[in-house]
């Protein structure tokens, strides 16, 4: 047997990146289990956990604290939460962990409480001493809505939080801890600012000072701000542009103020989520990006998605649009300057309502064009407008030999024969990787599986998912 230096093993595991392999790896010998647990529990809470699951992280939670909170808790905890066992913990797990997430933390301390507030209070003091002091560090925090803890009384605190990259926080949370973060969190790479869409934000200070003082800053996301006045949104914009030099990912949700894009010089990846009432004509007028390889529209009309592509001549490789008909010749003019601007285009998603079909001709010239597409998604909420069998003859005929990764997306369903049309005459091309998300019954889509497992068979297909109405993700990765 080869045996691997230890470092060595550590950066193979982490960059394979996939837990199934690592989880085996526990069983090879002591050295391989003791380079395995840490990345597997690097972040408990990244997978998707039941009650019994958070019940069983409890226990493990419990069994690191010490005997005098242990005896605290059993009497704020309800009966059989708690399995304690004579044996301490095999590894320090909370030591592995480098993401803390409030939001777990706290729907863990619901589930096993006796629900009152004083049983609350007393077990989440006694897990925050244990996650919160000054022999551990995070490298991400997510702290939820309306979370208002007193964290900068926690003795270590500042140690624990020197090192965030990433930070995720709602708008609601109190000025104290905002304070701690600007305070003590100057190398935040990704921040994501969130706001529920209900509540009206009306002070933004807290934030604007946590942004201001980053030395790092490279990836900013703001979701669902809309209920925010123009004074705040043009703040917010003007204190990303003190780091036009590192920011390279961009998310927002209202139409800029003032020339933010126009400073973010390094800027790869830009996207905007717009009502479809506002009035366009500012975020038109962009025409100023140089490098930027990522862009994602949703409600804005083709004519100024078309503008914004145009500014970016060659570098796009990943475009993904949302748009309602406004006419037929802003499409038209939308699919053009894609395939005229974009000739290193690798990944491609339009979501289209209401589509109009003298436009499935466009996907021609857009095939030939972009030879090095290799992901095509297709979303139409309106599909008895929409002609599937004509895109799947373009599709067969035009694609080049790097594109075989298709997912079509439709609120009615895809017609069987259009479908094994398609496949038919895929045969001797690179096997395809197939997604479909449709409406249908339950025997309908029997039927579908029924049909592409018979194409799977002969080697046109190499693996597939089918999935129903809203059920398929548009980044799902193959396992």
């Amino acid at each position: 047997m080869v045996y691997l230096n230890e470092d060595v093993l550590f950066q193979i595991l982490e960059d394979l990146n996939d837990k199934k392999s690592i989880y085996s790896c526990l069983l090879v010998n002591k050295i391989w289990c003791i380079t395995a647990v840490p990345i597997l529990w690097r972040n408990p809470g990244q997978y998707f956990m039941t009650n019994n699951s958070k019940k069983i992280l409890f226990n493990v939670i419990f069994s690191h604290l010490s005997k005098e909170s242990r005896n605290l808790l059993k009497k704020q905890v309800i009966d059989d939460i708690i399995t304690e066992t004579n044996q301490r913990p095999l590894f320090n797990y909370i030591s592995f962990w480098k993401y803390l997430n409030f939001f777990l933390i706290e729907n863990i301390i619901t589930l096993i409480s006796q629900k009152s507030i004083m049983s609350t209070i007393t077990i989440r003091n006694e897990i925050l001493k244990l996650f919160i002091n000054g022999n551990t560090k995070f490298l991400h925090l997510s702290i939820p809505r309306n979370f208002n803890y007193q964290l900068h009384y926690i003795l270590g605190v500042e140690h624990c939080f020197s090192e965030i990259e990433s930070l995720s926080i709602y708008c609601k949370i109190s000025q104290n801890i905002l304070e701690l973060l600007a305070r003590t969190c100057k190398s935040i790479r990704r921040l994501r600012i969130i706001n529920n869409q209900n509540v009206t934000i009306d002070n933004i200070s807290g934030i604007i000072k946590l942004i201001e003082v980053q030395e790092k800053l490279n990836d900013v996301s703001f979701i669902d701000l809309t209920r925010m006045n123009k004074s705040l949104h043009k703040s917010l914009e003007e204190s990303l542009i003190k780091h036009a030099d590192t920011i390279q990912y961009l998310r927002m949700d209202w139409l800029p103020y003032t020339r933010i894009l126009s400073y973010l010089v390094n800027l790869l990846s830009f996207e905007i989520d717009l009502p479809y009432n506002k009035n366009f004509g500012e975020l038109s007028k962009f025409r100023s990006f140089q490098i930027i390889k990522n862009i994602k529209g949703h409600g804005v009309p083709p004519d100024v998605l078309a503008n914004l592509i145009e500014s970016t001549k060659i570098h796009l490789s990943e475009i993904s649009i949302y748009c309602v008909i406004f006419n037929v010749s802003g499409d038209k003019r939308l699919i053009q300057t894609i395939y005229q601007n974009c000739p290193n285009l690798r990944y491609l998603k339009l979501s289209l309502v209401f589509y109009d079909n003298s436009l499935i001709s466009e996907f021609d010239n857009l095939l030939i064009n972009c030879k090095f597409l290799n992901e095509l998604i297709i979303d139409v909420t309106d599909s008895q407008l929409f002609s599937w069998d004509k895109l799947f003859v373009i599709l067969t005929k035009s694609s080049s030999i790097n594109l075989f990764d298709f997912k079509f997306f439709s609120n009615k369903i895809i017609e069987l024969d259009h479908i094994k049309l398609f496949l038919d005459n895929w045969k001797d091309r690179n096997p395809m990787l197939l997604k479909i998300c449709t409406s249908m019954s339950l025997k309908e889509k029997q039927q579908l599986e029924d049909l592409i497992e018979r194409y799977k068979a002969k080697g046109i297909i190499k693996n597939y998912f089918i999935g129903f109405d809203g059920n398929i993700s548009e980044k799902m990765e193959w396992i």
